[in-house]
């Protein structure tokens, strides 16, 4: 069940000092008033500014106003947010804003500013990031959506509005009468999840009234699962490798079923060397497992943004850019 701002933050349990990722628009703006209230002095804000919009300087002068009023620090964070080739624009951003939280979060030098980062994905984008998973075909890993609370990079971060639907974050404004800002290319359907949210979540709201709650069970479900096959993965892993090792020895593999290589392969992938193969890069490599019979069988392809390939009897990944 979805459940109520207040609510949500009641139950949030951050460790302090605490910094909450603040654009500007309704939802970092609950969740930044909510915490504000919560924890009095104990609560900063962290404005990315990613430099894509002619609006993107006033709403870093809104974000000022407003941390001005609250009396809360506010940390501003310029990134070059600007797509490489071969990179969506959404995905730049994504990297860019994530690279400036880690570097404010953990500076070389000096006393960390925050031990949690609190970012303002709400129900509804949840079930939005689980259709977006479906439509790109994911696996378990895609479809478990957004955590709750995650490390990455040494940094804890933290959803704690992913219970909350939308509309309750926007009544809950308009009921303590506090303003936001709009991004305007929220509104740019060439976007995916823009159309998603746009065209088909009404149609999702009224045929099915209760898919903020449903949908990210499922999502909750598939994350479950998830888990489970990655501690079966590091056991086999483990069985896998010599105790100084981190190459999957060949023939062991064979001894597992179709799907524990699969498996373990991927979490080999992800957890020792942090790529991932492709669908058909990874149906190509079991392939390639079962096809090494022979001391002289050969094995090298390309997984990811390197290469496996068999060395003396075990798996072995290389970038060969790195």
């Amino acid at each position: 069940m979805t459940r109520s701002l207040d609510a949500a933050i009641a139950a949030f349990e951050p460790c302090l000092p605490l910094a909450i990722a603040y654009s500007g628009g309704a939802d970092s703006t609950a969740l930044l008033h909510g915490c504000a209230r919560r924890w009095p002095g104990q609560v900063l804000a962290v404005h990315v500014n990613h430099g894509l919009q002619a609006a993107a300087a006033d709403f870093e002068q809104h974000c000022q106003a407003v941390c001005a009023g609250l009396g809360l620090p506010l940390h501003v964070l310029r990134v070059d947010a600007q797509p490489r080739a071969g990179q969506s624009p959404e995905d730049a951003a994504r990297l860019a804003r994530y690279g400036a939280l880690r570097r404010f979060a953990l500076p070389e030098n000096g006393e960390p500013p925050c031990a949690t980062v609190a970012l303002a994905q709400h129900a509804d984008d949840q079930v939005e990031t689980l259709l977006l998973a479906l439509s790109r075909g994911a696996g378990l890993a895609g479809l478990s959506a957004m955590p709750a609370r995650w490390l990455r990079d040494g940094v804890d971060y933290a959803r704690p509005l992913l219970e909350v639907s939308a509309a309750d974050i926007r009544s809950w404004l308009h009921k303590h009468g506090l303003p936001w800002i709009e991004d305007p290319s929220n509104a740019q359907t060439d976007f995916l999840r823009n159309r998603l949210r746009a065209e088909l979540m009404p149609v999702l709201r009224a045929i099915i009234p209760h898919y903020a709650d449903t949908l990210p069970r499922s999502a909750a479900h598939a994350a479950q699962a998830q888990s489970l096959l990655n501690e079966l993965g590091q056991a086999d892993l483990q069985s896998l490798c010599g105790p100084d090792s981190n190459s999957p020895s060949i023939m062991q593999l064979q001894t597992l079923s179709t799907a524990r290589q699969a498996n373990v392969l991927r979490h080999w992938l992800a957890s020792v060397h942090h790529t991932q193969a492709s669908s058909a890069q990874l149906q190509e490599l079991l392939a390639q497992v079962a096809a090494c019979t022979t001391r002289g069988h050969q094995l090298h392809i390309r997984v990811g943004h390197g290469f496996v390939r068999r060395s003396n009897g075990v798996l072995d990944w290389y970038n060969p850019l790195a």
